[in-house]
This record gives C-alpha cells, sequence and structure tokens, in this order.
C-alpha cells in the first residue's frame, strides 16, 4: 500500500508530539488514542515513527500496562 502525504507543517507537529511523549504516555496514546488517530493509520508513515521512538523507550511492559490501568 502506498503511502498518503500529509501537509508537511502537520506531520512535523505530530512528529513534534510523538518526540516529547514519555514511555508512559506513549503506552496511553498506544492503547486508548480513538479510532482515526493519524499516528496509527497505516496510510502516514507516523506509526512507524512512533513505533521505532515507543520501542526505544522500552515499549508496553508490564509495569507500564498496569500504571495505565488496564
Amino acid at each position: 500500500m502506498e503511502k498518503r502525504t500529509m501537509d508537511p507543517a502537520t506531520r512535523q507537529a505530530f512528529i513534534d508530539r510523538i518526540n516529547q511523549m514519555d514511555q508512559e504516555e506513549m503506552a496511553r496514546q498506544w492503547r486508548f488514542a480513538p479510532s482515526g488517530d493519524p499516528i496509527f493509520d497505516c496510510q502516514y508513515d507516523l506509526f512507524e515513527i512512533f513505533q521505532e521512538r515507543f520501542k526505544k523507550l522500552g515499549g508496553m511492559t508490564p509495569a507500564i500496562s498496569k500504571k495505565i490501568d488496564w
């Protein structure tokens, strides 16, 4: 599937937001993001960026999962 593009300023705003999140914020985003959230829309490259950063921060651990109440 070919990736779609978005306005460069909007894309950069999402990337900046991803880069400012800590592991817990990313875990909450991963688990509770509303349907249609552009970060998790596979038609954009934002998910790969999110996934790479989340992995570097430790990803979804049992401790983080418990901390975010799920």
